[in-house]
């Protein structure tokens, strides 16, 4: 029994304890409840801000095309799921209040106690996450909503103005949403809407999102309009993507804009809006559409609302313009009356003008103006209608051409289809190749091409192409030098079939075949040619690149093209060639680029007089012996032949005069000294430097030894060297005409040569390299000073400099550095901190550049060892996350003087999170033109005043910035005002 109520006993006190348990938990878990609820609701609340603030800035992106952040998807979706449970819980609270038992009311209570400590937990985390400094997208710059687009001004033509504001008055209607301009060739359409688009950049009321530029062009290629929205969109380029898929992407961005506007420059023949992915001005009521056409019934067919005629210019602006081109010449007593006859025969169109204007500028001679009048009058062309009133003064410009071969090398210009960017370099070497220019020189040798292309461009006949390295024809210039050489009898007669869309070769097209001589059916579609020769016994050039589906090049078809000097059979899919080939005794440039079907060559060995061999993305796996009889080959391209994986010794050596060698991406090395395994060495490679001056290859590691003279290098006009070190390493050393590049290489492996890079260039470039600090350490133990060098760039290369500062170094290593860029420097504090160590004054720095820098804190330490950067014109810094301060004012170094950059100019300051910051708070910056600012939310004054403000030409930023900065007075602030323009 008394072990019976012993555990009776045992039972009652454990019981009783956890009934006590239950009452304290219940008081604690109330009290924690109360007060856990309330913050619930508090954080809550913040939270549902910050949402708001978040979904709108994604909004905000996704419409400009930029992709957001994953972990900004992963919050959305993470703040999405805890809502349901903050829901739950305010409904178990009106549960709660029900009356319930004591024991279950505490369990209960404790469970949901749990939860709303865990819920108040993951709402402080969501918040804590949701700051996003980096941005919620990938940012991609955001396309201004009008760019300048470059062209003639149509200020003091009455009647052009008075056209232009017609349209722009109908840009407005309500009613209006394409309009069509239309009129002659050359009559100023393009002209007239290139002032139109530039009116509205400056235009700070204009109300489209985005205006796009489109040039559309005779052959109407869908994709390559496409090409040029998305591009003006900055939307992303894929690579391979459908023109249905890409039509889709460019919808998608563009119904999110409330307004745009689209031009279509050229257009030709209907467009279908809808393959473009353009949505259509009935669906979408804020598309707008400009267009321009020779002909209205184009116009027509693309619905327009309004179609407007451009007519030519009144005498007076007729004779103004002509004034303006010729010069005063045109005022002259005894010219005048021959120039006012010469603008009458011009018909009144500005392209005429201006280039009749240019081809008799500066000439004294009556007898000049005589016979160009003449001219004017007696070429009428052999065609009917209005072309020809264009054709005629257009005509003149070319015959009054003067020098040697000139006229025919502009006719060669029109061998390429309309609006084609034609490459500078392969259309000089063309050029030589058939003898127009001298044959003797180096055929890299651009100057003598340069300058003849200049005379074009001076004369109107040619235009600048993209990206400075290709020039164009204006498409009227273009028909008119068709239209001459279709009938010319000085050597230039020519058949031009490119771009028309081709799908085979009428043999038609070949009537009178043996007084051609140039050939040209590029850019089309065609299949397959003639099986059949083709007598073209004069024909020095023959062009059938770009027909994608042309596989096969017939054994009789190249028999009749004996004096053929230029072929290019690029961009086609043919997988071998004709052994007819080997018959063309004087060809000088074969071009196979991009022939990726094309594995093996026949022997061309015959080909003694081939200048250049053009083999660029083939899949040849060696190459072949008989190449080393090419004695006069001076270019040989093998850039991405990734298949090339021999090269047996003396095949390059005995190519007398090869002047570019280019071997990009090819699968082929060039064995270093010991090597020796059958295949070409860099040391035979060695005895073509003196007359090599273009030289890309790649080697199995550096082929230098000790001490070894490397002035040849200074010889090179290009040279890119790539080493490879190890598996999935490679090196590169490439010296152009403007920098000197070391990229991903270990320099201490360059040791004995090192110092002859920094001191033989004035730019030099090190990216991704290893050893920079032992490197700098050697410059300063030897007492280096590289004088020559005014431009330098460092990306990406560990550093581990002693922090702190103090001139390490007893002389200026960089005396007269003009530019510096630092990218990517981990481990660096400040700019000044590796200025001090290099002891680098920086008195002449003119631009600093900083990227990606994450431990800088600031870029300059003012005080003792930079007093002052007497010529620094730009700062650029981006992307530094733990950056607070521009200028860094210590406490116990020597003040500065103010302004302490007094020549700074441009200001850009991108994604500084915690930039607070520029200089002090009485400095002012006295020249300042441009600033730029975005994503530094902490940076709250500008070094302005009201009295210092007079060279300011913009202030770029975001309005929630420029609405928050302090001012030391309302007046500094309105003053700036029309300077601001925010992002958009």
């Amino acid at each position: 029994m008394e072990a019976v109520g012993a555990i009776v006993g045992a039972l009652a006190a454990t019981t009783s304890g956890l009934l006590c348990s239950c009452v304290c938990s219940k008081a604690n878990t109330t009290v924690n409840l109360h007060s856990n609820l309330a913050a619930v609701k508090e954080k809550m609340k913040s939270l549902t801000d910050r949402i708001k603030e978040v979904k709108r800035e994604t909004e905000k992106e996704e419409k400009e095309g930029n992709e957001i952040r994953d972990q900004v998807v992963t919050w959305l979706e993470d703040v999405e799921r805890l809502q349901p449970r903050v829901n739950a819980i305010q409904g178990q609270m009106v549960d709660n209040k029900k009356p319930s038992r004591c024991f279950l009311n505490c369990r209960k209570r404790y469970r949901v106690s749990r939860e709303v400590e865990e819920t108040l937990n993951e709402i402080n985390r969501l918040l804590e996450a949701g700051n996003f400094d980096s941005g919620v997208a990938c940012r991609t710059r955001v396309p201004r909503a009008v760019e300048c687009i470059p062209g003639p001004s149509i200020q003091g033509q009455t009647t052009a103005l008075k056209k232009l504001d017609e349209t722009m008055r109908a840009l407005s209607a309500d009613g209006v949403q394409v309009i069509g301009i239309w009129g002659l060739g050359g009559v100023g359409k393009t002209t007239l809407v290139k002032n139109l688009n530039n009116k509205l950049v400056d235009d700070s009321t204009q109300p489209f999102g985005i205006v796009i530029w489109v040039t559309v062009s005779k052959n109407l290629v869908i994709k390559n309009i496409q090409t040029q929205i998305v591009e003006r969109l900055k939307l992303e380029k894929v690579m391979e993507e459908s023109e249905q898929r890409k039509a889709i992407r460019i919808y998608e961005r563009l119904k999110k804009e409330e307004k745009f506007l689209l031009i279509l420059d050229d257009v030709w023949t209907k467009i279908d809006l809808d393959a473009l992915g353009v949505p259509r001005p009935e669906v979408h009521k804020g598309c707008k559409i400009i267009l321009t056409s020779r002909r209205k019934e184009v116009c027509r067919t693309m619905t327009t609302n309004l179609e407007i005629k451009i007519e030519g210019l009144n005498d007076v602006e007729a004779w103004q313009l002509f004034c303006q081109k010729a010069g005063d010449v045109a005022h002259l007593e005894d010219i005048k009356p021959l120039a006012e006859a010469i603008v009458k025969e011009c018909c009144r169109l500005p392209l005429a003008i201006i280039i009749v204007g240019a081809a008799m500028r500066k000439k004294t001679k009556v007898e000049l103006w005589k016979h160009a009048l003449k001219e004017l009058k007696r070429s009428v062309p052999s065609i009917e209608g209005i072309e020809a009133e264009v054709y005629k003064p257009l005509k003149l410009s070319y015959d009054s051409l003067q020098g040697n071969n000139i006229k025919s090398c502009f006719l060669y210009c029109c061998l390429f289809p309309e609006d084609f960017p034609i490459l500078i370099s392969e259309l000089v070497r063309d050029w030589r190749a058939e003898g127009l220019i001298g044959e003797g020189q180096n055929w890299g040798d651009m100057d003598e091409g340069i300058s003849l292309i200049e005379n074009l461009k001076d004369s109107c006949l040619l235009e600048d192409g993209p990206y400075g390295i290709t020039v164009k024809m204006h498409d009227v210039v273009r028909d008119v030098a068709k239209w001459i050489s279709s009938s010319s009898e000085d050597g230039c007669k020519s058949l031009v079939r490119s771009g028309i869309g081709l799908r085979e070769i009428p043999v038609g097209e070949f009537s009178n075949s043996n007084s051609l001589n140039r050939v040209s059916f590029m850019g089309n579609n065609i299949t397959r040619l003639p099986d059949r020769m083709i007598q073209c016994s004069k024909a020095s050039v023959l062009l059938l690149q770009d027909n994608d589906a042309l596989d096969t090049v017939p054994e009789k078809f190249l028999q009749g093209f004996e004096a053929l000097k230029v072929l290019n059979l690029s961009g086609n899919s043919i997988r071998s060639l004709p052994h007819s080939l080997l018959q063309l005794r004087d060809l000088r440039v074969l071009r196979l680029r991009h022939c990726s079907n094309l594995e093996e060559l026949p022997s061309l060995g015959t080909l003694t007089k081939l200048r250049e061999l053009d083999l660029h993305g083939t899949c040849i796996a060696n190459l072949p012996r008989w190449i080393e009889n090419l004695s006069e080959l001076r270019v040989l391209n093998l850039d991405e032949t990734e298949k090339l994986k021999s090269i047996q010794p003396g095949i390059i050596s005995k190519l007398s005069c090869l002047e570019s060698l280019s071997m990009l991406n090819s699968g082929f090395r060039f064995r270093l000294k010991g090597e020796e395994d059958g295949q070409a060495t860099f040391e035979e490679l060695k005895s073509s430097f003196n007359r090599l001056h273009y030289l890309i290859i790649s080697l199995n590691g550096i082929p230098w030894e000790k001490s070894e003279d490397l002035s040849w290098m200074n010889r090179m006009s290009h040279l890119e060297l790539f080493f490879y070190q190890s598996p999935g390493r490679r090196g590169l050393i490439r010296i152009d005409e403007t920098r000197f590049v070391i990229g991903n290489l270990d320099l201490s492996l360059l040791k004995e040569w090192i110092g002859w890079f920094w001191g033989n260039t004035s730019s030099l470039q090190l990216s991704e390299c290893t050893g920079l600090d032992e490197m700098l350490e050697d410059f300063i133990k030897s007492d280096a000073s590289f004088a020559g060098l005014k431009s330098l760039f460092i990306e990406n290369c560990p550093t581990s400099l002693v922090r702190g500062g103090g001139c390490a170094a007893r002389c200026d290593l960089l005396p007269n550095l003009e530019e510096l860029h630092l990218f990517s420097m981990e481990n660096l504090n400040s700019f000044s901190e590796l200025a001090g160590h290099l002891g680098v004054r920086v008195h002449s720095l003119k631009s600093i550049e900083v990227q990606f820098c994450s431990e800088m804190k600031y870029v300059f330490s003012c005080g003792d060892f930079i007093q002052t950067l007497p010529n620094l014109e730009v700062i650029k810094v981006w992307n530094c996350k733990n950056l607070k301060e521009l200028f860094k004012n210590e406490s116990g170094q020597s003040i500065s003087p103010n302004p302490m950059v007094p020549k700074l100019r441009i200001l850009q300051l991108m994604n500084l999170p915690k930039l607070e910051t520029l200089c002090r708070n009485e400095e002012t910056w006295p020249c300042l033109e441009q600033v730029e600012v975005w994503g530094c939310k902490g940076l709250r004054r500008l070094p302005f005043t009201n009295q210092n403000a007079g060279t300011l030409e913009e202030i770029i930023g975001e309005s929630e910035w420029w609405d928050a900065l302090e001012w030391d007075g309302d007046q500094t602030k309105s003053s700036l005002l029309p300077f601001f323009n925010p992002y958009q």
